[in-house]
């Protein structure tokens, strides 16, 4: 999958640009319209992720120009244009998705998920040694069984399986899973990923590890 990124603020987009790319995506990035524009007109983007008010043009006569090329390549804006007239703009316009700034990073990328599924119909099934998952329908196997998990247990592996062989802190586990913030107090990281290697071990070794001091990691062997 490829990812246009058109933003004018570099730092942002530096950050943005890391993420998408830990997610997997190929990313071209532009720091103003006209730049936006010559992207654009490549046409080789699976999503256009757009800021507005870029300097040299604007990002809505970007995203007008882009429908009326006849594109159909999903549009995520991104904007601190927070006004409900503004938001109704950009939709019209032909956006398919609008999210406002300041936003958190796991937000945008689960919309980024969700406008590439749209766009190619599915989102490739993830695996890793003899697990596979399939977004799509909301299904896990390991070792060609089905895997029977709680909600938080499959939102746990899918997590895992997006970010294979890397130390995952218990504060990102818990803001990209439970998608609130990590106050350090709770156990329920503990609690879940004791369910969760239960239901793995039903069909095979041990494949969540923990790093003392520094998180936990998916991988075949112990990596300690």
């Amino acid at each position: 999958m490829r990812i246009l990124l058109i933003e004018d603020d570099l730092r942002l987009s530096d950050v943005l640009a890391r993420a998408l790319r830990q997610e997997g995506w190929t990313v071209d990035t532009a720091g103003d319209g006209l730049e936006g524009g010559r992207l654009l007109s490549t046409g080789s983007g699976d999503l256009v992720i757009l800021d507005l008010g870029l300097p040299g043009r604007d990002g809505m006569d970007l995203l007008r120009s882009l429908r009326e090329s006849g594109s159909t390549v999903p549009v995520l804006i991104l904007t601190g244009r927070d006004a409900l007239e503004q938001r109704v703009a950009g939709l019209d316009a032909g956006a398919d998705d609008y999210l406002v700034k300041p936003f958190a990073l796991d937000e945008l990328l689960a919309r980024a998920r969700a406008l590439l599924r749209r766009g190619s119909g599915a989102e490739p099934v993830l695996r890793y040694a003899d697990l596979e998952l399939d977004p799509a329908r909301g299904t896990a196997m390991r070792a060609g069984q089905r895997l029977a998990l709680r909600p938080r247990e499959y939102g746990l592996l899918e997590f895992f399986m997006r970010n294979p062989e890397r130390v995952l802190t218990r504060a990102r586990i818990y803001e990209s899973v439970w998608e609130a913030r990590y106050d350090g107090l709770t156990n329920v990281i503990e609690v879940y990923i004791r369910y969760l290697r239960g239901s793995l071990a039903k069909h095979g070794g041990p494949l969540i590890h923990t790093l003392r001091g520094r998180g936990y990691m998916l991988h075949r062997e112990d990596p300690r």
